[in-house]
């Protein structure tokens, strides 16, 4: 693997706001100080933490954003993070997202526009300039790359399919939502895929096993035949599932790997948005630099566990060796064995 690594599909703003406790239906809640703007969305989050994690890679941006003052933030924000955004293209209207952080619950909910983002397709893809890792979403909220292909079953199949033959790696990333289009959107991509980053809902929405019952309990038990299943829609080297407890993953010959969460101490959680973000970026530094499954994952929960440490998204992000030292000096919960 090369030191490379193309970031495609949403880019956005967030707009954050604290709220005290969610309200139900017809009521209200009140939002509090601290209200904040930062870039969002697979590319923006999860580029700039590869930048910060690995220095020395060479992290290029490819997705829409509109001609509008929104987009001129995001672009400068991921240009100053050093990030190559030369393949960013203008149209339509800066995609955003007003996301509603309890802060009570640490909870957060996401009202997102789609704008630009809904016009990001293949078309904006140059793969004559690139070689190496392309990482790409998120399914779900890409609405051209989400439409019907005849032959592949989705635009964005057809897409990966395309980066493979041009000789690159793939990696996928998948929004979480209600509703019943995992089976249809996120399938079709798998086959195409080499490295699979998803949460524990995303994983049972798209291979219909169940992961957490009606308590909101895990089903470890569950985790190993939920991996095996990623594998059965053609998932190519590495199947991972993040989860609040803890990160599983296996590879293609059936080597499993489980590993808890960083053990963090009381009040260092300031923000959840992004942190699985922050965890696949671990995972694709971790292919970046050859290392084995197992620290792989270990690095995707050290890396989640950093981001935590801020309200927003990438704020808190440092080296490899910052986020290993936070599991290091924490420990890390204890979570069963997959086999």
């Amino acid at each position: 693997m090369n030191n490379k690594i193309f970031v495609a599909g949403n880019i956005l703003l967030d707009f954050l706001y604290p709220i005290t406790g969610y309200p139900s239906p017809g009521h209200l809640t009140t939002i509090e100080d601290n209200i904040s703007k930062a870039v969002g969305g697979l590319v923006c989050n999860v580029g700039i933490d590869l930048k910060r994690l690995m220095p020395d890679a060479e992290v290029y941006a490819i997705g829409l954003v509109g001609n509008d003052d929104s987009g001129d933030y995001a672009l400068n924000v991921m240009k100053s993070e050093g990030l190559d955004t030369s393949m960013v293209g203008i149209a339509g209207a800066t995609s955003f997202t007003a996301v509603m952080s309890d802060t009570i619950t640490r909870e957060r909910t996401f009202f997102q526009y789609r704008g630009a983002n809904a016009l990001f397709s293949q078309d904006h893809m140059d793969f004559d300039r690139m070689d190496g890792l392309l990482h790409i979403g998120y399914i779900l909220l890409l609405d051209a790359l989400d439409e019907e292909d005849e032959e592949y079953g989705t635009k964005m199949a057809r897409l990966l399919a395309s980066a493979k033959e041009h000789g690159l790696e793939t990696s996928i990333d998948v929004v979480s939502e209600s509703g019943n289009r995992f089976a249809r959107l996120v399938k079709p991509a798998l086959r195409y895929t080499d490295y699979c980053i998803i949460n524990e809902i995303e994983t049972q929405n798209t291979v219909g096993i169940p992961l957490r019952d009606e308590n909101g309990t895990l089903i470890t038990g569950n985790i190993l035949p939920a991996l095996r299943a990623l594998f059965d829609c053609g998932v190519g080297k590495w199947a991972v599932i993040h989860t609040p407890e803890g990160g599983f993953a296996m590879d293609r010959d059936g080597n499993t790997v489980s590993c808890g969460s960083v053990n963090l101490p009381d009040g260092w959680v300031k923000g959840t948005v992004g942190a699985g973000d922050a965890f696949c970026a671990g995972i694709l530094s971790a292919v970046t630099r050859g290392m084995s499954l197992k620290d792989a994952v270990r690095l995707g929960n050290c890396s989640a566990a950093a981001s935590l440490a801020a309200a927003g998204a990438t704020e808190a992000m440092s080296t490899i060796e910052d986020a290993l030292a936070i599991g290091e000096t924490c420990g890390f919960r204890e979570i069963p064995d997959l086999m």
